[in-house]
């Protein structure tokens, strides 16, 4: 029973790490995707100047679930990894990429033009391939014998095409409404413009996401859909409906923070709607998180390290965020 629960402690954890970056890096990442659109100068100063203080610690998270998975359910990091090699190496250098285009655009104006190309190819790069990955573990990893049996490319599929494109739009709205809520003047008048429109284009895709996905697996649809569990499950579409209408009316009001704190419940449900879909396996549909877990030892073991470790980033992240609310400027973290 100790190791059953350690194990969906860890779960918890994991799920929290990685909710926790998506939302976090998320509307960096919008930014990086958004950036072409900003004209040279103020708009994107102030775009970057907006996420200086914080864009580098938003990303422990990601390395607190990776590592997390890695240690805690370590037969489902062996077979998640090597089913997403070019999705996990594309990722990992577009994230590279925009690190460095982050510095160097202030460090080396004469070559700016490039730094930025480089800021938005990384940006780009990364969340095509989050969503792309994200995709591919929903549609059905191939496991025999507890290794990848599959193929270099079985990763690439409609669907996950489809949530990649999905999670790139969903970060583009996440970035825009960031940059409405803490720039001024013209870059805030065109996140506004672009609230607007990707606001629709994120409901229309996340209705497309939704739509599709109890088509990929019967226990998907089993999942939603059965009687009496349809009772319980139908409260999370309802609760995007009412997240989205209240997100279209404070865009028409004019708010500028309500919209992105909406986009981020809009960003929870979809977790918790992620969560029905495959709780409890680690590795959909071949591996539970139960036959994927590190033993009960190395749990504990670990869970000592995280009740220290994790309130320090979150004191520290709440800090940071404190410390630097507001509006920002052209001058500012550099």
């Amino acid at each position: 029973m100790e190791s059953i629960d350690l194990t969906v402690v860890w779960a918890l954890i994991i799920g929290f790490a990685v909710f926790a970056y998506v939302v976090m890096d998320g509307f960096d990442l919008g930014i990086g995707i958004l950036f072409p659109t900003l004209k040279v100068g103020e708009e994107r100063d102030q775009a970057m100047n907006s996420i200086a203080p914080v864009w580098d610690g938003n990303e422990t998270w990601l390395v607190l679930g990776g590592g997390g998975l890695m240690a805690a359910f370590p037969l489902a990091y062996a077979i998640i990894l090597p089913a997403t090699y070019p999705l996990m190496i594309a990722m990992l250098l577009g994230l590279i990429f925009r690190g460095v285009a982050f510095e160097f655009r202030w460090r080396d104006p004469r070559h700016r033009a490039f730094w930025d190309l480089a800021f938005t190819a990384g940006s780009v790069a990364a969340a095509l391939s989050q969503g792309i990955a994200l995709g591919a573990i929903l549609q059905g990893i191939r496991v025999r014998e507890g290794a990848y049996a599959g193929g270099w490319l079985d990763w690439l599929s409609p669907f996950s095409l489809l949530t990649g494109v999905a999670l790139l739009t969903g970060y583009a709205a996440l970035g825009a409404a960031w940059l409405n809520w803490k720039t001024e003047g013209g870059a805030q008048n065109h996140a506004r413009r672009m609230v607007h429109l990707l606001v629709p284009a994120m409901i229309a895709m996340l209705i497309a996401v939704s739509a599709a996905t109890p088509f990929l697996n019967y226990d998907y649809w089993r999942r939603w859909f059965d009687f009496p569990g349809v009772l319980l499950t139908a409260q999370v579409p309802l609760l995007v409906a009412i997240c989205a209408f209240v997100l279209l009316r404070s865009l028409a009001a004019g708010a500028e923070r309500l919209p992105f704190l909406m986009l981020l419940v809009l960003f929870l449900l979809c977790f918790v709607g992620l969560g029905i879909s495959i709780f409890p396996y680690a590795v959909p549909r071949s591996v539970t998180i139960w036959a994927a877990a590190a033993p009960p030892r190395s749990q504990s073991f670990m869970l000592a390290g995280a009740m220290f470790i994790i309130p320090i980033i979150l004191a520290y992240t709440g800090w940071a965020y404190w410390v630097f609310r507001g509006k920002v400027g052209t001058h500012g973290y550099h």
